[in-house]
């Protein structure tokens, strides 16, 4: 096989990120600021790139120059989206999910494989009180917003906004085809965020608090349900109309970082998420590839519950509805 000069190299690697309905030629043309006509001559290898045009390209497409020159380096390129970054908001996290989960559901072939030792951020907007907790619990704790800093929590404090991109965020997933793999300690990080705010007073009623432990049951049982049949849908949308499309596994190997994997075409992407709600992401091909293989490795190992296996489902679950109902006992 004829290997690939660095130009054409790094123009197929434009080709399988780019969404099918956009058009490379123009696409190039827009960035690099040149006439159709230019972008095309450079595609096909008729102009040479001058390093400040493949600068630009690799910027807008998260690559690596590495890559691009076939380096062998060890040196891997990744992109950092950083919550608590002076001008990133609440409300960019959210809006940038939903703008991921929308770029990944434009391709025909697509898959997410999500590694986690947290409950998969996706799955805590399904009904309003978790929603509500959630974003005050990043505002005051994580972001350490300053209108947040004398406030208790209540169930009136979520705007209408944020409700909207989180529901709209959980639909768009329940989209994607996905395999999850879970161990039972991943309800442990909400469950002590919870009790965190107990312990401190910011709750302004037990009744607050025991509707959002009502709310964590309930998403824990509607996770269930999905696991059971195999498909992702919202709460009160009928299963039986959803395609299968959720694979989840049980893991009593080991307890790992969260890590998602997204395919799309002939291309991975690989999110590492660090510090609650920052995280970074690469395309770098060789990482993603290795990542890839020791996802897959790490499900063989674990037993998959979704759509059978029902007495192994009913203890998994059993296990994160118990670490539940013994928190509300003592409410």
């Amino acid at each position: 096989m004829t290997e690939l000069s660095s130009q054409e190299f790094l123009f197929q690697r434009i080709r399988e990120l780019l969404p099918a309905q956009l058009s490379l030629v123009d696409s190039v043309a827009e960035i690099l600021h040149v006439s159709s006509d230019s972008a095309y001559r450079r595609i096909r290898g008729e102009t040479p790139l001058v390093m400040d045009e493949a600068r630009q390209l690799c910027a807008h497409f998260n690559l690596s120059l590495d890559q691009l020159f076939q380096l062998k380096s060890n040196s891997i390129l990744f992109h950092q989206s950083r919550i608590n970054t002076a001008g990133y908001t609440y409300e960019n996290f959210i809006t940038g999910l939903l703008d991921q989960a929308r770029y990944v559901n434009g391709f025909m072939h697509k898959e997410i494989i999500y590694c986690t030792k947290d409950m998969p951020v996706f799955h805590n907007f399904y009904f309003r009180p978790m929603v509500a907790f959630r974003y005050f619990f990043w505002m005051k704790t994580l972001l350490q917003h300053p209108d947040f800093a004398d406030r208790q929590f209540t169930l009136d404090c979520l705007p209408p906004q944020i409700e909207t991109l989180s529901y709209e965020l959980t639909r768009q997933y329940s989209n994607l085809p996905s395999s999850e793999i879970w161990n039972t300690e991943c309800i442990n990080g909400i469950i002590s965020q919870i009790e965190f705010y107990r312990d401190s007073g910011y709750y302004s009623s037990t009744a607050d608090m025991k509707e959002i432990y009502n709310a964590l049951e309930a998403t824990v049982d509607h996770i269930k349900n999905q696991v059971e049949y195999g498909a992702k849908f919202i709460p009160h949308e009928n299963p039986e109309t959803r395609k299968k499309n959720f694979r989840f596994f049980y893991n009593r190997v080991l307890l790992g970082d969260n890590i998602i994997l997204v395919s799309t075409d002939h291309t991975k992407t690989v999110f590492l998420n660090y510090d609650a709600l920052s995280y970074i992401n690469t395309r770098d091909q060789a990482f993603c590839e290795n990542c890839y293989h020791d996802l897959q490795n790490l499900m063989k190992k674990g037993t998959i519950i979704s759509g059978t296996s029902e007495k192994q489902r009913n203890i998994f679950f059993g296990i994160l509805l118990g670490k539940i109902k013994d928190r509300k006992k003592n409410l």
